[in-house]
């Protein structure tokens, strides 16, 4: 029965550091005025500058029915453009607007500010991230 304790599961300190790190990203989003999941997306763009709603999808490891949702919220907010591709129709293309490209450098001090605020040597946070990756490269 140790097995079962809560502190013998690493589902509970996984769950319980997301929860954590989402919270840490909320006020500094808050000047952006985009959630989480929206950052995640505009993220994807910023990399990308267009692409499709399955890219996104299968870049942020959601589901369509998730997506599709937030893209229209965020279009709503002039944030990005949505389109049918010209060569596939059955394609929706996803594009940043100027404000959402504009947005891009104020995000530039999200990752350096969430990082002061933890207490992990960039070392640590590398390992970290590493091993996180590996964990879900496993599962996909």
């Amino acid at each position: 029965m140790e097995s079962l304790k809560l502190e013998n599961q690493i589902c509970f300190p996984l769950y319980t550091a997301s929860r954590i790190m989402v919270q840490a990203y909320t006020p500094l989003l808050k000047t952006l005025g985009v959630t989480y999941p929206q950052y995640l997306v505009l993220l994807v763009l910023w990399e990308e500058e267009e692409t499709t709603v399955g890219q996104i999808t299968k870049r942020l490891q959601l589901e369509t029915s998730t997506i599709t949702p937030l893209l229209k919220r965020m279009e709503q907010m002039e944030i990005i453009q949505r389109k049918r591709s010209d060569l596939d129709e059955r394609k929706v293309m996803v594009t940043l607007t100027q404000k959402g490209v504009d947005m891009k450098q104020k995000a530039c001090m999200i990752p350096e500010a969430l990082m002061e605020s933890t207490n992990f040597s960039i070392e640590e946070l590398g390992t970290l991230h590493a091993l996180l990756t590996k964990f879900i490269q496993q599962e996909a």
